[in-house]
């Protein structure tokens, strides 16, 4: 035994807590140690998320307003430039189906895609994902390639 290894014998530290509510003559009786009045001193108290105390709590102070669609559909914008960045990398070849885009990571399986005209195309690609804006679909044509809607 040397002071390395020295410990207090078993149950001789962390004390019980202190015995309140047990009457006047323990000292901690009447109140139990919880003042006087209010919530908090009464059984069952739990303070609610966001409560301030009965001032009107910060989210029914500001004002909501909008309106969100729960029917709206979000695709994911592909540009033709990022097209014909896999072209060169010779990650695709004449054909981008919505399978490929998900193999290469560009898009997650529950997406929708859609291709957009920012940049240009030069390679003659037959791309099928699920939409088109009017300027992609107009330069994969005149690429020489096919844009088909799944």
């Amino acid at each position: 035994m040397n002071l390395s290894n020295l410990k207090p014998a078993e149950g001789a530290v962390n004390r019980d807590g202190k015995r309140v509510g047990r009457g006047q003559g323990s000292g901690k009786g009447g109140t139990a140690t919880r003042g006087h009045k209010g919530a908090k001193s009464r059984s069952g108290y739990s303070k609610k998320i966001g409560f301030e105390g009965g001032q009107m709590p910060l989210q029914r102070r500001v004002p909501k307003f909008g309106f969100t669609n729960i029917n709206r559909k979000e695709y994911k914008g592909i540009n033709l430039d990022k097209l014909q960045e896999l072209v060169d990398n010779k990650a695709i070849k004449d054909v981008v189906t919505f399978d490929n885009l998900v193999e290469l990571g560009l898009v997650r399986k529950n997406d929708l895609v859609k291709i957009l005209g920012g940049g240009e195309l030069k390679a003659s690609l037959k791309v099928s994902v699920h939409k088109f804006t009017a300027t992609a679909k107009a330069a994969i044509e005149a690429a020489g390639g096919e844009a088909i809607d799944l």
